[in-house]
């Protein structure tokens, strides 16, 4: 359990630093396609192209973030391998507040004091969930059930995208859900994979699971893309955690055994609630007061005037770049 524990918080870690500089890099690639006035940019809807989205991608920021989130991966896999999903599926999930902490050091942002109330109430479930928390069940699921995770995922990524892309820059939180249940799914597919323990090859590439496990990663780390890309990064991170947490948790429960510790059920609800509910707020009082209209702008001595979400991480007058309000998680 410590070692799970242990391993969860360093996946954190990784996802909350890698989010930082994703955030970093998509927006520098927004603002340079809005200063090159391109078209190509965006599609017909107003949303992001996969040009666009591919240009955020090869920014360094966003490449440094990347191997952040891969090294996050490996170590998320192992968690969810040790510990039930609701437990490690909420822990990875709170690499929103290590976001949020790291983005006064990086970021020059300051939280204000429901960010704080709600990073701490955030800290105080994850204590309850770890007192909670039970071991983890077997992880053994029909092969009708990998066949059946491989289509749910194909169904969320692929629907999801086409779906995003229509809506354009309407679709932040979508995507951010979208996502979110990639991401989630990516955790379940880790869980029930067959031919890691003990390893063997065939049967490894046999098993539909580690097919719901690319699609599934692959098209969430896009959505989680254009997520930061469009308008409000908050509202789609708040949505993400919702996705990646809530369903794993609830499949983890009813397929694959997880449970808590006997007498303690309503411990692990409630802190499994709470967790969620505050991860959410975290993202959502992050926020900007003034809406999405507002921009940053630079003030004469060249510190930074307060920057709101659809122009988070723009650059002042002297070329220095103003801080992101929020970045969202993986």
């Amino acid at each position: 359990m410590l070692i799970g524990l242990l391993t969860a918080v360093a996946a954190s870690a990784c996802y909350g630093t890698g989010s930082v500089l994703q955030a970093v890099g998509s927006r520098k690639s927004a603002r340079r396609e809005a200063a090159a006035a391109s078209t190509t940019g965006l599609t017909q809807h107003g949303g992001p192209s996969l040009s666009s989205t591919a240009k955020a991608a090869v920014t360094w920021e966003f490449m440094v973030g990347t191997v952040l989130d891969f090294i996050g991966f490996g170590l998320g896999a192992l968690a969810a391998r040790l510990l039930p999903l609701f437990l490690s599926q909420t822990v990875i999930s709170a690499n929103l507040v290590i976001t949020a902490v790291l983005s006064i050091k990086l970021l020059g942002i300051r939280l204000n004091a429901r960010e704080w109330v709600s990073i701490g109430v955030v800290c105080s479930a994850l204590v309850l969930l770890a007192t909670a928390a039970g071991p983890e069940g077997g992880g053994d699921a029909s092969t009708a059930t990998h066949w059946w995770l491989l289509v749910a995922s194909v169904l969320v990524i692929g629907g999801g995208t086409l779906i995003v892309r229509l809506l354009g820059s309407r679709a932040a939180i979508l995507a951010g859900l979208l996502s979110g249940l990639g991401f989630g799914a990516l955790g379940v597919g880790v869980r029930v994979l067959n031919g890691i323990d003990p390893f063997h090859l065939s049967t490894l590439l046999a098993d539909p699971a580690l097919y719901a496990i690319l699609v599934a990663g692959v098209g969430g780390m896009y959505l989680h893309t254009v997520a930061l890309q469009i308008g409000s990064v908050n509202g789609a991170t708040a949505a993400l955690v919702v996705g990646e947490t809530v369903v794993p948790g609830i499949l983890g429960v009813l397929w694959l055994g997880d449970s808590s510790r006997p007498g303690f059920a309503w411990m692990a609800i409630l802190g499994f609630v709470v967790a969620v509910a505050g991860a959410v707020a975290v993202a959502w009082f992050g926020e900007p007061e003034g809406g999405t209209e507002a921009t940053g702008t630079a003030s004469h001595d060249g510190s930074t005037a307060p920057v709101h979400a659809t122009e988070a991480g723009a650059a002042t007058e002297d070329g220095t770049r103003a801080p992101d309000r929020a970045a969202a998680g993986s």
